[in-house]
């Protein structure tokens, strides 16, 4: 049944246990009910069960807190322009823009570690090469660890979706996701003295957008400060101890002809504190060409074109993933673009 209404109200975001998609057993229908449901409701949902080892996630935001720690020079020796076309390394605080304005946080990107030789790198192929990783013990193993991890994640959701959505298992592995573009980011969000007030002059850790591919798995520190957009109101979606919190991106709009949803969301930090997050995006390969699902075509949902942030539509889009997520990486560091791409 297509959707009604392109945002739809919701209170909460629900949490779904998946260990049965981690062990492989006969409840899988049932949590790709609870996914397919949650797709549709608001697009957001709480993952447990995944089997990640939390001593992971632990030592990654031990090790992340050491290099924000680190003095400006000394992160900038590794900043996004010495990465090149691979767009990997640092950023510093105000230099991602969201909707043109400047996100108050500062980061590091990462992907899929390809040595010089991989037929992508030896192509120049935009986001594809290797890592640059700050001189701290043990950071390059255990982001390479986490990527390996969140990997296996995001291949059973898919599976899952896929199986929500009524067709094969294997759809969007067939199709776009066998050899997935894999981003990860690592944010910091500072604690900033200065009064909230609702002005023209305020600047969100991240201003209202949608997510490019067709999954995120986000692990938040416990400081909290991430919303998503009701039709009515945002709705925190506050750490939970233990889980993952996943949301579908454009790319999964689009294939699902509006049925699961990229729901806006955005961040303020309120907190006395610094705030981290660490968003891994499991996209299609940059070469595939993105369309919709045919076996959707009788239940698409209105196009919601005039209610997104950016008054864009994902469904009239045409084209690969590597074109879509290059023009929107354009308006997100624009200077480096012109330098890199």
């Amino acid at each position: 049944m297509a959707r009604p209404d392109p945002t739809p109200e919701f209170s909460h975001v629900p949490i779904i246990d998946i260990s049965p998609l981690i062990a492989g057993s006969s409840q899988k229908a049932a949590v790709a009910d609870q996914l397919g449901a949650a797709c549709r409701g608001c697009g957001f949902f709480y993952i447990v069960g995944h089997s990640v080892d939390e001593s992971l996630v632990i030592r990654l935001e031990r090790l992340s807190r050491q290099f924000f720690a680190l003095d400006q020079a000394m992160k900038m020796k590794i900043s996004m322009a010495r990465g090149g076309r691979a767009w990997r390394g640092y950023f510093p605080l105000g230099d991602e823009l969201t909707s043109g304005k400047p996100d108050q946080k500062e980061g590091l990107y990462f992907g899929a570690e390809l040595p010089d030789d991989h037929p992508a790198v030896l192509a120049s192929k935009p986001m594809h090469g290797r890592n640059l990783f700050p001189d701290i013990p043990q950071f390059r193993e255990t982001v390479l660890d986490y990527l390996a991890a969140l990997t296996q994640v995001g291949h059973a959701l898919m599976a899952s979706l896929a199986i929500s959505l009524g067709v094969e298992e294997t759809y969007f592995a067939d199709r776009y996701t066998r050899d997935p573009l894999i981003l990860f980011r690592i944010f910091n969000y500072p604690y900033s003295p200065r009064p909230i007030v609702a002005s023209e002059d305020f600047r969100w850790g991240v201003g209202e957008h949608t997510d490019y591919g067709v999954l995120t798995i986000l692990r938040q520190d416990d400081v909290g400060g991430l919303q998503v957009r009701s039709r009515s109101r945002w709705i925190d979606a506050p750490p939970i101890p233990g889980s993952f919190l996943c949301n579908i991106g454009d790319m999964l709009d689009r294939m699902t002809r509006g049925l699961y949803r990229s729901t806006p969301h955005r961040v303020l930090n309120t907190a006395r504190r610094d705030r981290l997050s660490f968003p891994f995006f499991f996209d299609p390969n940059f070469d595939a060409e993105v369309r919709p699902i045919d076996e959707l075509a009788g239940r698409a949902a209105a196009d919601d074109l005039h209610e997104r942030w950016d008054k864009a539509s994902v469904h009239e889009f045409r084209g690969t993933y590597g074109d879509y997520l290059v023009g929107k990486v354009a308006k997100v560091f624009p200077q480096l673009l012109r330098e890199v791409l």
